[in-house]
Order: structure tokens, then sequence, then C-alpha cells
């Protein structure tokens, strides 16, 4: 970083110690560079005017030219408020002062013209305006341009640093910089792009001159941010492919090919096949595989990755198989245990229920090599575990588990094992490129032949009785319904409740029936939970009433039925995987939503996205839209990225742009070496001073 650039933020004309503590605890804002990276989150043109006549609620805030036309002080005590007539020749609007209004009035005169900026509010069939901002009309002196908005914080106002405080520092701050602020990016790309120099485009986006040049500095910043991103990760995945050896394993060995010949379920999909051959082709290299493998939900993942299992035992290799829950890691084990029941291959199952003994022998059987295979929890990242020969981990459902915890798996072994990565969320192609750029990614794209689509329906409280008489006739054919209710930690209470009282409804229609109901939620004890969900999958038990714990790792091809409770409050995402717990059998399975009367516009569109699509990719661009990358990506995943000014759920034509950029650059200079990259490289540097590599491993 330029040095002035780096000057500590107390060091700035009116900042000071103490805010400089409140900028730094409030905003992150440490440095000259982080206040002018700190970015207007919208503008205002001062320069135009609205007509009360035309105010319609449209308008977050209006900007307005009139005269005071009467001033009145009504109520009493605390319910004592100053009330304003304003009017600008098309109509009269109200300004309310509920506080501090002696010495406004005392500074306002009837019949002097005014500006008047604030926003409107609808109150008893009236527009009118809480504690506007008024300035005094002087001929010669109006005001004019943008001003900019900035977030702030209720500690940072109290310090002064509200918007215009923070406005104010930014001026203090170009002049304390005077035009130092170097370019990041050859001439070449700036003239070949079209992009403002990096001092007029962060001059524009504080101080804007027009609303053409706030557009053309943000596209700049903005482009500027994701090349770097791209260029870090296409950096990375270059020195891991060059660089970082992994064991080679060519050899497709004789337990591959006896379970292909003898023991596969069902004739591979042509997207199988075609993601087993990167795959092989990655681990045949001699250099260390991290590949993202997408699949929607029922695509086959984890038949592939037991394949590639099977070639690292092929070539003298271990390999583990970790999953974010119990209930997932002990559907792993059971599954690949039946598979692989007649082939002579040992495998563990290692979770944070295991017993002290199981443990002990499992941890000798890993060191011996006597265990092939290691499937389970969080528990393979303890350090007592280690392996004689660990050669490939899978990861499944990645996004649940820590970057940190997940690097800890590179060092049970000198030789860093290959890593496959598996997620049964469809990321979309934007996040893709951000999140996994520095992963070769596979996608299967194809359902295995005899799985009909599931149908989708949404239903809202008065067909109650409707869905209660559908779930019998699916009962009747023999069949298998589950119910789930939202879980939220906030209103963990009410939710429980929720779920009790459902279940009580759901056995006081089907018990007089004769058929049996089962409840499955996180509070219960990990042996009550696994026995309540090995009833429903015998078939003992016909409905089960759970929470989300059912979103991963229950297969039960009966399931015909999947009831989503309040479905308005879930994501777009989890709906998806929910649906996915049933249309595992031959029979037409179908998913009702089930939400309130009155469900926000948002949660319609999700609902309605769900009906009319059963593709993975195509709800998860939609979820992007609708909830931005934190959400869908979790919070220690997004927080990785921290972009200031990009929007990964509405760039991403310029994430593209940046990425191909980036590949063309590289493809002719892979270290950035040569004299005309040198700002680039330079520029880099700066950028990954205080960023841990991760890039190996997420």
């Amino acid at each position: 970083m330029n040095a002035l650039l780096a000057t500590p933020i107390a060091y700035l004309k009116g900042v000071g110690p103490q805010k400089a503590q409140v900028l730094q605890d409030e905003l992150g804002i440490f440095t000259f560079q982080d206040l002018l990276y700190h970015f207007p989150y919208r503008y205002q043109d001062r320069s135009a005017f609205h007509d009360i006549a035309l105010i319609n609620g449209e308008d977050q805030y209006v900007q307005l030219k009139g005269r005071l036309t009467h001033i009145s002080e009504i109520g009493s005590g605390r319910q004592k408020k100053l009330l304003g007539r304003f009017s600008d020749g098309s109509g009269s609007i109200d300004l309310v002062w509920f506080q501090g209004f002696q010495w406004i009035k005392g500074n306002l005169n009837v019949q002097d013209e005014y500006i008047v900026f604030g926003k409107p509010k609808f109150f008893q069939n009236n527009w009118n305006i809480p504690h506007p901002e008024l300035l005094k009309v002087v001929p010669g002196l109006e005001r004019k341009g943008f001003e900019a908005f900035y977030p702030s914080t209720e500690k940072c106002q109290h310090k002064g640093l509200h918007s215009k405080g923070l406005s104010k520092l930014i001026g203090n701050l170009f002049e304390q910089l005077a035009n130092q602020i170097p370019e990041t990016l050859p001439p070449l790309i700036c003239t070949e792009l079209n992009l403002l120099p990096r001092i007029k485009a962060l001059r524009e986006i504080h101080q804007p001159s027009s609303e053409t040049l706030i557009k053309a500095a943000r596209y700049r910043l903005k482009w500027e941010e994701l090349f770097f991103l791209q260029l870090e990760l296409l950096l990375r995945k270059g020195v891991r492919s060059q660089k970082l050896k992994g064991y080679p394993i060519k050899e497709v060995g004789a337990a591959f090919m006896e379970f292909y010949e003898h023991h596969l379920p069902f004739e591979l999909t042509g997207a199988q096949k075609r993601v087993l051959k990167e795959i092989r082709k990655d681990l045949g290299e001699g250099t260390h595989m991290n590949r993202l493998l997408q699949g929607d939900v029922g695509s086959g993942k984890t038949l592939v990755a037991l394949l590639c299992l099977l070639l690292a035992k092929g070539n003298m290799l271990q390999g583990a198989l970790m999953a974010p829950t119990e209930i997932l890691a002990n559907q792993h084990f059971i599954g690949i245990s039946e598979l692989l029941r007649e082939m002579d291959i040992k495998v563990a199952l290692l979770t944070g229920s295991t017993k002290k003994a199981e443990r002990t022998r499992i941890h000798d059987g890993l060191l011996s090599g006597e265990i092939d295979f290691l499937i389970g929890t969080h528990a393979l990242l303890e350090d007592t575990v280690q392996f004689k020969n660990l050669g490939l981990v899978v990861i499944d459902e990645q996004h649940r588990f820590g970057v940190a915890q997940r690097a800890k798996m590179w060092r049970k072994n000198t030789t860093p094992p290959h890593v496959l990565i598996m997620t049964a969320t469809p990321i979309p192609r934007t996040l893709a490129m951000t999140f996994y750029g520095d992963l070769d990614v596979s996608v299967i794209d194809e359902l295995p032949p005899g799985r009909k689509p599931i149908h989708t329906i949404h239903r809202r409280e008065n067909h109650r009785d409707k869905l209660l008489t559908f779930i019998h006739e699916q009962l009747q054919f023999g069949r298998q319904a589950y119910v789930v209710y939202p879980l939220i930690q906030e209103s963990e209470k009410l939710d429980f409740k929720n779920l009790e009282d459902g279940f009580a409804q759901i056995e006081e229609f089907f018990k007089p029936l004769g058929y049996q109901i089962s409840m499955v939620h996180g509070k219960m004890k990990p042996a009550d939970k696994e026995a309540a969900m090995q009833e429903f999958v015998k078939g003992q038990t016909h409905i089960m009433v759970a929470t989300t714990v059912i979103e991963v790792g229950v297969n039960v091809p009966n399931a015909s039925v999947m009831v989503i409770e309040s479905a308005e409050r879930f994501g777009l995402s989890q709906l998806h995987q929910l649906r996915g717990r049933v249309g595992r059998g031959a029979e037409k399975s179908y998913c009702i939503l089930m939400t309130g009367d009155g469900i926000s516009k948002e949660a319609q569109k999700r609902m309605d996205t769900m009906v009319s699509s059963n593709d993975g990719f195509v709800l998860a661009e939609v979820d992007l839209q609708l909830r931005g990358p934190g959400d869908l990506m979790g919070t220690q995943q997004s927080g990785a990225l921290a972009l200031k000014i990009a929007d990964l759920a509405k760039d991403g034509q310029l994430v593209q742009l940046a990425r191909e950029k980036a590949r063309a650059i590289l493809e002719t200079d892979a270290q950035l070496i040569a004299p005309e990259n040198a700002l680039l490289n330079q520029a880099l540097r700066e950028v990954l001073k205080n960023k841990p590599n991760w890039g190996r491993i997420s």
C-alpha cells in the first residue's frame, strides 16, 4: 500500500484518537485507504426538486423547494410538537418536529423560501416529513450536484460520524492526499476497457459531478475489485497445479474393477461417467487435485465419490469421507458398507458418539493400514486421527465446515491427500467463479434413469383439511410422508411449540386410522433420533414429523410426500434440499409448501419458483438474486471475500469479464514478471498482504 494511504486514520484532520477508535470498532476503518474505500450507498441529486403534488411514497427521500406558510406548536407535555406548513405551488405538506423545536422555531421565518429534504410519511390521510433538513434559499448560492450518503452506526453518530460527518472527513482526506493515489491498472487495460483512472473513479464515487460519472466510477471500482480477486484465485490455482505434488493415482486397480463390473447398483449416467473421467485425469497427473463436485439432490455424487475412493484403494492408499452431521455420516457409512458388503474392503465410522474402545481400535487400524476407508464427522479432524497412507479426502456438504477445519485434513500426511469437495447445494456460476475460483469444478447435471420430477404445490392454511385427506390417500397406497417444521434459533421455543402442536394435530387425525407417527428434532439424544429415523426407514412409522434435521442424510424410497410447514421461512436452497428427500423411488412424489395468507412478495416469488422448477441450478440463481451471496454461502464463506463495492448477485457478467481478462494475462505471463505487468504484480501483492492463504483448501 502507498505509504500515505497506509497512514492510521487518527492522523486525518478532524479525527483524533477517540473518533479513530470508534471508526475502527464500528466501521473497520483503520487507515486512510480504508476510509477511501468506505463507499456511499446512495446519492441525492441536490439540483433536482420534487413537486409536493406528486409525492406518492415511491421515493424514499424527496427534495422540495418552496415557502413556509405557517408555524405552530400543537399538543402538550411529551406530546408537544412543532408543525410547519410548507407549500411549493403544486401543493402543501406538513413538516413535523418532535424534539429540539424551540431552537428550530427560533430559526424559521414564515414566507421565507427554503429547500426541504427528508423522508415523506403518510399519516391520517396526509403526507408529512418528520425532522426534515432545511436550508434557507440565498439567491446565487443554491446547492447543486449530488450528495453522497454513507453507512454509519449509532455509536458513530454519537461522535458526529454520521453520513455528513463522514463526508466531511472524506473531503479532508482528498485534501491531505493531494492526488497521491497511485494507479493499480496498466494504461493498456484502462484504455482497452474504457475505465476511469483510479484517482478520478475515487473522486467521482465520493464527490460526483454527474450521474454518468457515478456509474463510470462504480464500474471501474467494481471491475478492479473483481479482477484482482480472479487474478489471485487463478494464480493460486496455477501455482498449485505446477508445484504442489499429490499421490499419482494412475492404476484403476482390482478393487475398482471388481466393484464396477459386479457390484455397481445401476448403470452410470453420462454425467457421472464424464465427471469420473475428469477426476481420474486429475488423480493420474501427479499434481494435487482440489476439485469441487456439484450435483443436484439424488444425482449420484456419493457413488462417484465411492468409485474415487476405490481408485485410491487400488493404488495402495487410504481414503476418508467427512460429513457435517452424524446423521449424514451414518447414512454414508451404511450406504457404502452395503455396496461393498461382498468385497474385502474395511470401512470404519468415527463420530462424536463413537465409544473410547472403538476409537482406539479405529486409530490402530488407520495407522496399520487395516482400515481402507474412514467415514465420519468433525471427529476426523482430531489430531489423534492419523493414517498410514491417506491419499484422498472427500468432503460432503463442505460449506458447513470452516476453512481452517478443512485445512486440518492436509496435515494428515506428509504428501497432502487429494481433495474432492461435494455439494448438493447448486452454486450459481457467479459464486462458483469467486468462492471456488481456484478449484476445478465438475457438475453432475443429469439424474439417474427412473427418477421422476417431484410435483410441487403451494397451499395456504385454508387447505389444511384437503392436505390431511391427500396424505391419507397416499398412506393408503402404502406410501410414507414427511411433515417438516422450521426451527430457527432466535425463536426456538415458539418453533418447538409449533412442532409439538403439529405432531399432536397429525396424531389426532391419523392415529385413529391405524397409522404410526414419529417425531425427530435436534434436541433429541442422538440414539433416540437415530432410532426414530430407523423406524421410519423400515416402514414401522408412516409419518415423520421433523425439523430440518432430515434435510440431508435420510433416504427412504417409499416416502412420496414432503409437507413443508411455514415454507415462507425457508430459503430456496433449503426448500429444494427438503424436497429432495422424496422422489427417490419409482412412484410419483409430491412436495406441498404450506404458508400463511399474508406472505411477502419475496416469499411468494420463492414459492412460485419452487412450483415452476425442479432444477436446482435455476433455483440457485433466483436465490442469489433474492438473498445475496452471504446467506447462500454462509457468513464464514462470504466474509472471506469482504467485497467493498461489487455485488455478486448483480455483477455476474462483470465477474465473467474480470476472470477472462485475468486468465488472458496469466496465459502469457503466468507469474506476472513481464515489465508491462509490474503494476499488476505490485497491486496484487498489496491485496494479498493481509490475506491468509486459504486458496489451497477452500
